[in-house]
Parts: structure tokens; C-alpha cells; sequence
């Protein structure tokens, strides 16, 4: 079974219940499941490609990249802007990046390390901002703080979820 292509996935933020404890509590735990992930995967298969796609590393490479856009889309909302910046559809920097020649060590930690920040940076924040919005560049939808972060929650289960699906497939090929 394989699941949808991220643009193609829709995106429902009509709950009007506060739960940005519980998506604050997810990002917080992803790191961790990253790296557990990690654990079991043989370093042998983390850098092919399979199918043209991301290898492991660069998916979990990717969730590192794509970390100061949320934090900027973040601020975007803090600030009062219209609509959040547009994130690069290409994935420039994933692709230049480079990350099948760094250790795998050192993209946990790097990820680790940014996520920490992304933490710091809301949770503290009060229930007015949770609830401020911007318009999604290209979902044209409004998104609220707390809907922007289940945005990155599902995004990192998207790529574990990847990451998963390469490890059967490609153990399958060893």
C-alpha cells in the first residue's frame, strides 16, 4: 500500500478545540522516532534511490531543510502577514544538499538540534497566537499557528513513513 504524494494530500483545520499541546508534544517526540527508525535501517541501503526518489538519508535530510520555513511561516503569522512565505516546491536545497555523504549520526543530530529550537520558539506561546492565521501560499486556505505545526507533524509522518516503505523495499532487493 502506498500512501499519497504530499501535494496531493488535503488538509482539513476546521477543529475549533485547542490542541496544540498535543501536536507541540508530537514535533517534540519525532527526532526520537527518527532516530529509532535509524537504528534498524543497514548504513548498506540509506543512500539508493529507489525509483528516482528520495534515498532514507535524503528524507530525513529533508525534514531538516524544510524546518526554517515553518519556523518562518511561524513568524509570518506572529507578525500579522496576509500569507506565509512559499516554500521552494522544487526542494532546491534537499536536492543540493548533499545528505547521502553526511554520517547518518550527523543528520539525527542536526535534525534533532533544529527541532529543539522549533520547540523553544512555541512552546510557550499563548492561546490568541495558537489561534492566529495567515493564508497557506498554496493550499489557499487560512492556517492558524496550531495549523501549521499539525501541517509539520504530518509532514515529518510523511517522510517516516517513506523512510519505512525504502526499507522494506529496498531490503527486499539485497
Amino acid at each position: 500500500m502506498g500512501q499519497v504524494k504530499w501535494f496531493e494530500r488535503k488538509f482539513d483545520f476546521e477543529f475549533t478545540q485547542n490542541i496544540f499541546p498535543s501536536i507541540i508534544e508530537r514535533l517534540s517526540g519525532t527526532p526520537a522516532r527518527l532516530e529509532e527508525k535509524f537504528k534498524s535501517i543497514p548504513e548498506a541501503i540509506m543512500s539508493i534511490r529507489h525509483d528516482g526518489g528520495w534515498t532514507i538519508k535524503e528524507n530525513a535530510g529533508h525534514l531538516t531543510d524544510l524546518e526554517p520555513i515553518f519556523l518562518g511561516r511561524f513568524e509570518d503569522i506572529r507578525n500579522g502577514e496576509p500569507e506565509l512565505r512559499a516554500a521552494d516546491l522544487q526542494n532546491t536545497k534537499t536536492n543540493l544538499a548533499n545528505h547521502n555523504d553526511k554520517p547518518a549520526a550527523e543528520l539525527l543530530s542536526e535534525f534533532r538540534r533544529i527541532r529543539e529550537q522549533t520547540i523553544k520558539s512555541i512552546e510557550d506561546i499563548d492561546e490568541k497566537t495558537v489561534f492566529k492565521s495567515a493564508i497557506h501560499p498554496r493550499l489557499k486556505t487560512p492556517m492558524r499557528t496550531m495549523d501549521l505545526f499539525l501541517f509539520v507533524a504530518e509532514h515529518d509522518d510523511h517522510h517516516l513513513a517513506r523512510i519505512t516503505e525504502l526499507v522494506k523495499i529496498l531490503s527486499r532487493q539485497k
